[in-house]
């Protein structure tokens, strides 16, 4: 349903641009979404009893292609359904050889400035996935746990363990233990000054480690001590490298206990950390048990509990690189709408870090990094070497891992228009207009495109960004499988029709706003395009056999005066609203004006006159002003509404090919009556379900 959001607001956007006769643009294409295809795959490998290892990387890219042709070719039947008129001849995949081609090129430059680099960082690791994934890809969920409140013996003068001596502390992981290389404490904690440089007694694994003193203990929460654990803590990593402690990882690639963790080795992490807690307990170092709620990062894809685990990966190093884009929102080279997602955006940037690029995975872009089978020297190059540089050896193995998606998705705007070739399409479209999307991901993908933008092509790679919020069920609740209030837009589409559900998606939809999605608002919304098309109908029925003029002007009364002199405010009003993305305010006085003033007013004050049979100018004025108003409205509401508005233009009149590539209907001062808009506005009946008619 979100998808049904985003790409109506895109559809409406270049509907109406087209319509003005703007050489509109508008880039279709799906990513490659390296995760979450290589997880549905598995899935389903499984259930034929295959081990994707069994395969081989080559078997498995073989069924991911067959997967991705079926799947991905059912998201563009959606989105042609949905009525997206897209240059449907451009479409493009993040993997196509044009993205490759692109994605290895600004692999090899960033490389060669040396902004990207490999090194032991600590990071996001799925257990599940079992791959790497950035800081934007973990989710914060409030979850129950509990403060483990344990007491590691001190070390005395002469090296032996204290009976009597301990130090306190609580964590939320104490299966984390088993790679403590410190305890610290706060330098002006005046409560431990005396035992900073000594050691404690590491239990269970029987380690003395050191108590260090470093400003990031926060001498006011718990007890002021804090167990140092670099290797599974990013925090405890920053504090490791301070003081050169050891890094010591106990945990396998799938969250279980490796051989650092002694005879936990083996165990299922939560399994291990209920051993761990009753031998402490059996030991008289487990204090207490406190009840805790707390912030758990989460793997966005598949709900795991992630891990921090320090692994040898690819980064970009976001410094410098970042800088560019920070001045263009700043300075307002580009525009978010609405205006307060620029305070999301600055504290995206303002505490960005090296974004970690490499993803243990196959489907998605191979790193163009080759290792000599010799010497084991890296070289980065577009195509496998054939020499090292270092030792003159003639074998290469490139890198297993490939590259997030993100990576190849922020090369949007430029490599779908030929880039690194300079094509005429990517001088003539580059930079690009407007991007729409939705808020959750401005760091993903807004950011990481302008960033881009910057850095290879000079320039900004668009001028505004339009963002919505998510489509919520009626109780306002997220959609999700798990509460099983998803609704699907096909069976929408096929119950209420494509135009009825565009209506629903936007009417009332403030940008950057979540918006509730409400059965009754679909209903009503076909009930309107059963009013338009009864009136429509009435209209024709009307016209049938007769000679509608070219101009009745001379001959117009009030009533056409004041339906056309309202037209033309409503004209003025909806392409200033639209000029301006309120997208849920235009097409609300589109509605208003369809519904009540023509349909409810006009059309009923002029049933007499297309009646009569002993007044033609009065009749014929009638019949054009009807005609004239219909067709002008129809236009209005046609980025909204394309389907029905098609059929009926075309049935109306032949003098334009299609409505979509009609003349969009401008402000004319000559149908600007103010004094029968006056005049008219003062009636007022209490029941309007048969106005009066004015002559």
């Amino acid at each position: 349903m979100g998808h049904a959001l985003d790409n109506t607001m895109q559809d409406i956007l270049i509907r109406f641009k087209r319509m003005q006769g703007y050489n509109a643009l508008w880039q279709p294409g799906t990513d490659h979404a390296s995760i979450a295809t290589e997880v549905k795959i598995i899935e389903t490998l499984k259930k034929e009893g295959i081990d994707k290892r069994d395969l081989g990387r080559e078997g498995f890219l073989k069924r991911a292609w067959e997967w991705k042709e079926e799947y991905g070719g059912r998201i563009i039947n959606q989105l042609k359904k949905l009525g997206s008129s897209c240059d449907w001849d451009r479409l493009r995949f993040t993997m196509d050889e044009g993205s490759n081609q692109a994605v290895t090129e600004v692999f090899c430059r960033m490389h060669e400035k040396g902004w990207i680099y490999k090194g032991n960082r600590i990071g996001n690791w799925c257990p599940v996935c079992k791959t790497s994934i950035s800081d934007a890809e973990v989710v914060y969920e409030e979850q129950a746990g509990h403060f483990w409140h344990i007491k590691y013996p001190l070390i005395d003068e002469n090296g032996e363990v204290s009976t009597t001596e301990f130090l306190e502390f609580a964590t939320t992981r104490p299966e984390t233990m088993l790679g403590d290389s410190a305890v610290a404490v706060n330098p002006s904690d005046e409560r431990y000054q005396h035992l900073v440089g000594r050691k404690v007694l590491l239990p269970i694994v029987n380690r003395q480690i050191p108590i260090v003193a470093d400003s990031y203990v926060d001498m006011e929460f718990g007890t002021g001590v804090v167990k140092i654990t670099p290797a599974h803590d990013p925090n405890d990593f920053e504090v490791g490298k301070r003081h050169n402690l050891e890094q010591i990882n106990i945990l396998n690639d799938d969250a279980t206990i490796n051989e650092n963790g002694g005879k936990f080795e083996g165990m299922d992490r939560y399994e291990a950390r209920k051993a761990i807690v009753k031998e402490l307990d059996d030991m008289g170092l487990l204090v207490r048990i406190e009840d805790y709620s707390h912030n758990v990062g989460t793997h966005d894809r598949c709900g795991t509990t992630i891990e921090p685990m320090i692994k040898k990966q690819w980064f970009v190093k976001m410094d410098e690189l970042i800088k560019p884009a920070v001045k263009a929102v700043q300075e307002k080279e580009i525009r978010l709408i609405p205006e307060r997602m620029e305070k999301t955006y600055f504290n995206w940037t303002d505490n960005i870090k090296d974004w970690c690029i490499s993803r243990q995975l196959w489907w998605g872009h191979r790193i163009p990094a080759y290792y000599c089978d010799s010497c084991g020297e890296t070289v980065v190059a577009r195509t496998e070497p054939t020499v090292c540089p270092k030792c003159g050896g003639t074998h290469f193995t490139q890198d297993p891992d490939t590259l997030d998606t993100w990576f190849s998705s922020a090369l949007w705007p430029f490599s779908t228009l030929g880039w690194p070739e300079k094509t005429k399409e990517l001088e003539y479209f580059y930079p690009t207009d407007v991007l729409v999307t939705g808020y959750d991901i401005i760091f993903f993908w807004v950011i990481r495109m302008i960033f881009s933008g910057y850095e290879q092509m000079g320039e900004k790679p668009f001028k505004t960004v339009l963002f919505h919020g998510l489509v919520r069920d009626s109780q306002g609740r997220k959609m999700s499988k798990s509460l099983g209030n998803g609704i699907d837009p096909l069976e929408i589409i096929d119950k209420y029709g494509a135009d009825a559900l565009r209506l629903t998606l936007i009417t009332g939809n403030a940008p950057g706003n979540d918006m509730r999605f409400y059965m009754e608002r679909v209903e009503a919304n076909r009930n309107f395009a059963n009013k338009v098309w009864n009136a429509s109908r009435f209209i024709l029925m009307n016209m049938e056999g007769k000679e509608v003029p070219a101009d009745a002007s001379a001959h117009l009364e009030p009533a056409d005066k004041w339906i056309l002199s309202r037209l033309n405010n409503v004209v003025k009003e909806v392409t200033d609203n639209m000029e301006n993305f309120e997208l849920g305010v235009a097409v609300q006085k589109v509605y208003d004006f369809i519904w009540d003033e023509f349909c409810d007013w006009y059309i009923e004050m002029v049933k007499p006159r297309l009646y009569a049979t002993d007044d033609a100018d009065s009749q014929n004025a009638a019949l054009w002003t009807l005609k004239t108003v219909l067709i002008d409205a129809l236009k209005l509401l046609h980025p909204y509404m394309p389907f029905i508005t098609e059929e009926i233009f075309c049935t109306l009149q032949s003098e334009e090919e299609s409505i979509m590539i009609s003349s969009w209907p401008v402000y004319q001062q000559e149908r600007h009556f103010e004094k029968e808009e006056q005049e008219l506005s003062l009636i007022h009946i209490s029941e309007p379900t048969r106005p009066l008619y004015i002559s």
